[in-house]
C-alpha cells in the first residue's frame, strides 16, 4: 500500500509537518505493507508560484501573511476556495468589499490574483500526485489549509476516482470533522482527534477489509449516508506520541526558491494539553481542542528526540508546539540540555510568573524565544480570563525576559465582557514607562470567539449569539448549520470596551512599538549602590544613583509585585528603627514619576532590566559611572544627572 500525505499550502514553508511526521512514522512501523511519504505542497506552491510572470517578487513574508498574520480574516482560506469550487472568480466581489479596509489595496489585489491563479495549481499539484499512482492520499489541515486541502482532495478525486482520500488535524476535530465529512463527498475519510492510532487502524481496516465501527473518530460512509465513530475518551499517554519523521523535507527546502529566504526549524513536541487549563480554562482559549488533559514525555525521552534531531538533521533552530511548558522540564530536561553545549535556539510557550532564576535556566538552554500568554497588562482584565496572573506578573516577566536575553512574543487582547474603560486607562498612561520592553507583536484586537474555549461552550459568560466568522461565508457555499459545524471561528455582538478606547489603546502601543529600537532603561547593582541608566522619550534623566540602604532594600524588594502595606512591612522588619511607612508614599510617587515603575491593583513592581557592561558601554552611558558612581562630576548638570536620596522627597 503506497500512502502520499500532503502538507498544502499555507502551512509554513520554514517548518515540516509535525503531524505528517507522526504519522509517516506510525504508518511504516504500524501497518505491514504500507509505505508512507510526504509531498511538500506548500513549498511546491512557493516555487510554482515564484516562478510565474507578476509573482516574481512574492517573498517569505508575503506566504508568512496568508500562512499565519491574516488567519482571523482568512485570506489564505479563500486564496483556494477558487480551486475548492473550480471559479477563479469565485466570490471575487464579495470579498473585495469585505476585506478592502481590513487588509488594504495591495494585499487585497495580491490576494485576488492569487485567487485566480489557484485553480491551476491545484490541477497541475493533483496530475502530479495521480501520475504517482498512491493507494491513499492524506491532508492535514491546520490553520488555513482547509480550502486547499479540500481542492486537491476534489481534484484527485475526479482524476483518478480510485483514490482513497483521508483528511485530519486540528481542522477536523469534533464537530468539524464530521461538517467535512458530511458536505465534500469527495473526501472518503475523516480522521477526528490524535491520528496516529487512527489513521494506521484505517489501514489495516482497508488492507484487510475488516469493518470501520470501531476505529475511534473516524468518519465514513455507509452507502451514502456520512457515519461519525465516537471520539476518544481518553487522550494518547505521552509514551505512546512517537517522535516525527521529516526525511526529505530539508532535501526539499534545498531545491526550493524559499531557501534563501528563511532558516528552517525542526518542529518538536514535548507535551499535549494544558496544565493550567485543567485548572483554569482560559475562558477565550480553544487551542487544546477536545483535549485538555496535560501529559508530557519523560525528560530523557524528550532530551533524546531533541538531541537526535539535531544531530541527524544538523539543524539548531526548534519549535516546541507544547502549549505550555511543562514545569518539570526545569529542573529535568534544560540543564542536560545546557550541558550538551549545543547552541539551540527554540521557541517555547510559558505561563508569565515564571521567576528570573527559572527563565535564566530557559535562556542558557536555548529556549529563547517565549510565548508567555501576557495578553493584557491589568488585573482586572486578566481575571476576566482566567489567567491566574497579575498585570504587575506580566510586566515583570517583561523586564525579567529582557535580563534574561529573551526574546518575548505576545498579543494584547480586549472585548471581554465586564471589563470596563477604567481597566484600560491606567496602563495607557503608564505606557510610555515601559517603551524599553518589548511591545507586543501588533496592535491590540478584538477577542475572537475560538470552538472548545469556555466563551463558545458556555453562553453564560456573555457570548450567546454565534455566528460562523464573516471569512467562512466568503469562503464556502454552506448553509448556516454546516458553516457552524465547519467553522472555529465565530462572530459575535461586540462586548466590553468601546472603539474610543480602544484607539487610544492602540495609539499607545503604536507608540511603544515605534520608540522601542531606540528606548533603553537598564540598571547595573554594584552591591553598595545602584546605577539605573536611562534613554526614553518621557523621562529625561540619563543617570540615576541609589545608595540610600534603605531605598536599595525598597527597590530590590519590589523585583516582586507588592502592595505598599507589604512593602512598608518588609522595610520595617529590615531596618526597625526607620519610620517606612513614612519614607514608602514619597518614594513610591518619585520612582513612579521617574518611569521606574509599573501599578496595578494596588501592587507595585520595578521595570528596570539588569544589563550586561556591554550594554552600557554600548548605549554611552558608562564614562566612569560605574568606577566611582557616587563621586561628584563636572559634566553632572550636562548630563542631565538625577541622584539619589538628595532628589527624593525627604
Amino acid at each position: 500500500m503506497r500512502v502520499l500525505l500532503i502538507n498544502m499550502p499555507w502551512s509554513p514553508i520554514d517548518l515540516p509537518s509535525l503531524a505528517l511526521g507522526i504519522l509517516t512514522r506510525s504508518v511504516n512501523e504500524k501497518v505491514p505493507g504500507a509505505r508512507a511519504e510526504v509531498l511538500h505542497g506548500n513549498l511546491d506552491y512557493f516555487d510554482w508560484l515564484t516562478a510565474r510572470p507578476g509573482f516574481a517578487d512574492f517573498a517569505a513574508d508575503d506566504y508568512d501573511y496568508y500562512a499565519l498574520s491574516s488567519y482571523f480574516l482568512g485570506c489564505g482560506d479563500w486564496v483556494f476556495s477558487s480551486a475548492l469550487y473550480d471559479d477563479p472568480e469565485w466570490r471575487v466581489t464579495e470579498f473585495s468589499e469585505a476585506m478592502r479596509r481590513p487588509v488594504g489595496a495591495r494585499r487585497l489585489a495580491q490576494a485576488v490574483e492569487l485567487h485566480r491563479s489557484a485553480p491551476e495549481f491545484v490541477r497541475e499539484l493533483a496530475m502530479r500526485v495521480v501520475a504517482q499512482k498512491p493507494d491513499v492520499v492524506g491532508f492535514t489541515s491546520t490553520f488555513q489549509q482547509n480550502t486547499a486541502a479540500l481542492a486537491a482532495a476534489r481534484m484527485i478525486k475526479e482524476l483518478a476516482p480510485g483514490t482513497i482520500t483521508v483528511m485530519g488535524g486540528a481542522n477536523c476535530d469534533s464537530a468539524q470533522g464530521e461538517a467535512t465529512h458530511r458536505n465534500f463527498p469527495f473526501v472518503d475519510y475523516v480522521v477526528r482527534g490524535e491520528g496516529e492510532v487512527a489513521f494506521p487502524a484505517l489501514l489495516n481496516a482497508l488492507r484487510e477489509g475488516t469493518g470501520l465501527a470501531g476505529i475511534t473518530g473516524l468518519c465514513w460512509r455507509d452507502g451514502d449516508v456520512s457515519r461519525a465513530n465516537p471520539m476518544a475518551t481518553a487522550p494518547l499517554p505521552p509514551a505512546a506520541i512517537v517522535s516525527p519523521d521529516y526525511r526529505g523535507y530539508l532535501d526539499r527546502l534545498a531545491a526550493s526558491a524559499a531557501r534563501h529566504m528563511i532558516e528552517p526549524k525542526l518542529v518538536i513536541e514535548g507535551a499535549r494539553g494544558c496544565w493550567w487549563g485543567e485548572k483554569h480554562h482560559c475562558t477565550f482559549c480553544g487551542l487544546n481542542g477536545s483535549f485538555m488533559q496535560f501529559r508530557s514525555k519523560s525528560p530523557d525521552a524528550f532530551f533524546d528526540e531533541i538531541v537526535g534531531m539535531a544531530r541527524e538533521h544538523r539543524v539548531l533552530d526548534m519549535y516546541i508546539v507544547d502549549n505550555i511548558l511543562d514545569m518539570g522540564y526545569v529542573t529535568t530536561l534544560l540543564p542536560r540540555l545546557i550541558e550538551t553545549g549545543y547552541d539551540l535556539r527554540m521557541h517555547v510557550e510559558i505561563k508569565a510568573n515564571m521567576r528570573r532564576e527559572q527563565l535564566k535556566t530557559l535562556a542558557d538552554a536555548g529556549l529563547v524565544f517565549v510565548q508567555p500568554g501576557i495578553e493584557s497588562l491589568n488585573t482586572r482584565v486578566l481575571g476576566l480570563m482566567d489567567k491566574g496572573v497579575s498585570g504587575c506578573q506580566n510586566v515583570r516577566m517583561l523586564r525579567d525576559g529582557a535580563s534574561t536575553g529573551l526574546s518575548v512574543s505576545w498579543n494584547y487582547l480586549y472585548g471581554f465582557p465586564e471589563e470596563r474603560e477604567s481597566d484600560y486607562e491606567p496602563v495607557i498612561a503608564q505606557i510610555p514607562a515601559l517603551e524599553h520592553l518589548t511591545p507586543p507583536t501588533g496592535l491590540s484586537a478584538r477577542i475572537a470567539i475560538e470552538r472548545f474555549s469556555p466563551y463558545f461552550n458556555r453562553p453564560e459568560l456573555g457570548f450567546s449569539e454565534l455566528r460562523a466568522a464573516k471569512p467562512y461565508w466568503l469562503t464556502y457555499d454552506l448553509p448556516e448549520q454546516e458553516l457552524y459545524d465547519l467553522a472555529y471561528i465565530f462572530d459575535a455582538p461586540q462586548r466590553g470596551i468601546g472603539a474610543a478606547t480602544a484607539k487610544r489603546l492602540n495609539e499607545a502601543l503604536s507608540a511603544w512599538m515605534d520608540a522601542n529600537p531606540t528606548s533603553r532603561l537598564v540598571g547595573h547593582d554594584l552591591g553598595e549602590r545602584l546605577v539605573l541608566l536611562n534613554r526614553r522619550r518621557a523621562f529625561p534623566w540619563t543617570t540615576l544613583v541609589v545608595d540610600d540602604p534603605l531605598e536599595l532594600a525598597a527597590f530590590r524588594l519590589l523585583e516582586q509585585p507588592r502592595s505598599q502595606r507589604t512593602l512598608v512591612r518588609k522595610l520595617g522588619e529590615l531596618f526597625p528603627g526607620a519610620d517606612a511607612g513614612a519614607l514608602v508614599p514619597p518614594l513610591l510617587e518619585r520612582w513612579s514619576e521617574l518611569g521606574l515603575l509599573f501599578t496595578d491593583a494596588g501592587q507595585y513592581v520595578h521595570v528596570v532590566p539588569a544589563p550586561v557592561n556591554d550594554e552600557m558601554l554600548r548605549l554611552g552611558f558608562m564614562r566612569g559611572v560605574v568606577a566611582d558612581a557616587a563621586a561628584p562630576r563636572p559634566d553632572d548638570a550636562a548630563r542631565d544627572t538625577d541622584r539619589t536620596p538628595a532628589a527624593l522627597p525627604a
